[in-house]
């Protein structure tokens, strides 16, 4: 993988983590019940493609 490819595999990283994080802050602070749990854990899912392209930008 090129060092251009390892950027922008972080970039997509850095980006999938910000809509994570505000995807969760939304689901605490403005739902509640069932939609809350739903957002939550499309926000923790989105953690697995964001781990590897983490691992694919560092290696």
């Amino acid at each position: 993988m090129s060092s251009l490819d390892k950027m922008w595999a972080s970039f997509v990283a850095m980006g999938l983590m910000v809509v994570a994080s505000f995807l969760i802050s939304y689901a605490r602070t403005r739902t509640s019940g069932v939609w809350r749990g739903v957002l939550s854990f499309i926000a923790f899912l989105m953690f697995i493609p964001i781990l590897l392209f983490m691992l694919s930008s560092l290696f």
